[in-house]
């Protein structure tokens, strides 16, 4: 996840860059961003691998992973290291076309990508029997394809738009102006994600089953963070594009709708996790012993998920206007300093697996409660 988040921020610099040239109408400026979001992201990634081989069982043993499933972590996590490439440029590609009004394309190859890896994960696992092997390297393959052809499209793309000039590959104001944004976003999810970490070194020490359980829960929340995070994404495009062309009102307009559906929608999808949650724990687990920890997770975050929506649907507004470092403060504040004030004062005391669930809710409404503080303050004057 913090791999993911340095793609999400080089993501989100490029698309909120692009977006503000590209309803300006600075077709040439909108080229040389991509160009220059291409050879940071490259840059970024250079240094993840490097990271990510050399360092994963280091990293894995920081958050207490258990032996029995160490050996296995590890390969998995190698040979991701190795696929951050398709990642990044997947994750480039989908931000550029987003910022262009086009959501259907990078849709297309996301759903052929993630169904092709459902049947090679099956294929090298049953047929080959490559075990964890076989499923990093049906991922490695699906995002490569993906990524690939995703570019491709985009360059194709790109060179049907008209220009009075040719675009410079480089620029380095350009590149000052995407740091600005994905910066802060990037340090927004992974502060996000290492709250999580600390709460994955308590989990891991509670023993296999929990893990497993809590794992299982986690696998079928984040459908949800990806319905929101996916909404938050599309609206700093549309936030950008209108902010760029001077639209403050419309800006506004759309932070209210995209509120009061990721609301909505979060809490619609939670309850019927809820309703059903024995069957829906079973997709991941036969085990009574692991289902009851994910049944647990579940029902403790699952009835004010909707809460996540206020945060990353007013971070996404925020960036849109360029407003990218209020957000990440606030996020470290909620997500991390309120997360180990928690665990020193009302886990210590009762250092229990129910009572570790409350601190998700907890440190929600704190970040979701500051940052629509934030945006009304910022946007008041408009």
């Amino acid at each position: 996840l913090i791999f993911i988040a340095f793609a999400f921020g080089c993501n989100m610099g490029c698309s909120v860059i692009v977006s503000k040239l590209f309803g300006a109408k600075d077709f040439k400026g909108m080229k040389t961003a991509v160009y220059t979001a291409c050879i940071f992201s490259a840059i970024v990634c250079a240094i993840l691998m490097l990271i990510g081989v050399g360092g994963s069982g280091t990293l894995l043993r920081l958050i207490r992973t258990p032996d029995e499933v160490f050996a296995d972590s590890k390969l998995y996590l190698d040979i991701y290291a190795w696929g951050l490439p398709f990642v990044f440029f997947y994750n480039i590609a989908t931000g550029i076309f987003s910022a262009l009004g086009d959501s259907k394309t990078p849709f297309y190859f996301l759903a052929v990508s993630s169904l092709s890896n459902i049947a090679v994960d099956i294929w090298f696992v049953t047929a080959f029997q490559m075990g964890v092997a076989g499923v990093a390297w049906a991922t490695f393959l699906c995002q490569g394809v993906s990524c690939i052809l995703a570019m491709t499209v985009v360059f194709l793309r790109l060179a049907k738009i008209e220009g009075k000039e040719k675009a410079p590959i480089f620029d380095a104001q350009i590149l000052k102006q995407i740091i600005i944004i994905a910066v802060p976003s990037t340090l927004q999810q992974s502060f996000i994600s290492f709250g999580n970490i600390i709460i994955q070194g308590l989990i891991n020490s509670f023993g296999a089953s929990i893990t497993a359980g809590y794992a299982a829960a986690v696998k079928l929340n984040n459908l949800v963070i990806t319905s929101f995070t996916t909404l938050g994404n599309g609206m700093s495009n549309f936030t950008a594009q209108n902010y760029g062309a001077g639209n403050l009102k419309r800006c506004k307009k759309i932070f209210g709708l995209c509120m009061l559906f990721g609301i909505g929608f979060t809490e619609i999808l939670s309850i019927i996790f809820i309703i059903w949650d024995d069957f829906f724990v079973s997709i991941y687990t036969t085990s009574a012993a692991v289902a009851v920890y994910g049944i647990i997770r579940m029902h403790h975050v699952c009835l004010l998920e909707g809460v996540t929506a206020t945060y990353e649907v007013g971070s996404a507004s925020l960036r849109g206007m360029g407003k990218s470092i209020e957000p990440s403060i606030i996020t470290i504040l909620g997500t991390v300093v309120f997360r180990m004030i928690w665990m020193v004062t009302v886990f210590k005391r009762v250092p229990t697996y129910n009572m570790l669930m409350n601190v998700y809710v907890a440190s929600w409404v704190v970040t979701g409660g500051l940052i629509f503080i934030i945006y009304i303050l910022i946007t008041s004057g408009g």
